[in-house]
């Protein structure tokens, strides 16, 4: 098994890998809804991949048996992120027959590593319960912060 980052050959992978990540953590999807996320990822992922999202991923021979992605976003500097540049950690993924081997540690510090060298000032994520010790093993901090978390929904 090795760690290397996707490519546009790997985005049919990481489509997969991305809906079954979505199905381990919603459980239920409305069909149109998933039909919807299947059919916007192909372009997403050609326009993003390693340009603001770098994808790592584990083989198994030519079989891709986990990912984990890094979103890099560019703000106006302040304080809390001097260079402007942070990563996010978004579906760090491993499939079942494949979990507990150290697979998901081993995505994760690839993605660090790719933050530092990006010279990001932080990476952050929403871990679930599943992840969370591994994230804390690993050396991320619970976010405690002045600020509430809010969105605004345009889709409901």
């Amino acid at each position: 098994m090795n760690i290397d980052v996707a490519n546009k050959n790997d985005i049919n992978d990481l489509v997969n890998l991305r809906v079954e990540y979505l199905l381990s953590d919603y459980k239920v999807i409305e069909e149109d809804k998933l039909n919807t996320i299947r059919n916007n990822l192909p372009t997403y992922f050609m326009e993003h991949l390693n340009k603001d999202l770098f994808a790592y991923v584990c083989r198994n021979n030519n079989e891709i048996i986990g990912c984990a992605f890094l979103y890099v976003s560019y703000k106006p500097s302040n304080p809390s992120f001097i260079n402007g540049r942070i990563g996010t950690v978004m579906n760090a993924y491993v499939k079942d027959a494949y979990r507990k081997q150290g697979i998901g540690k081993k995505l994760l510090e690839s993605l660090i590593n790719k933050g530092k060298e990006l010279d990001l000032d932080y990476i952050d994520l929403q871990a679930t319960e599943d992840g969370y010790n591994l994230y804390k093993k690993i050396g991320f901090v619970d976010n405690n912060s002045k600020y509430h978390y809010m969105k605004y929904l345009f889709n409901k």
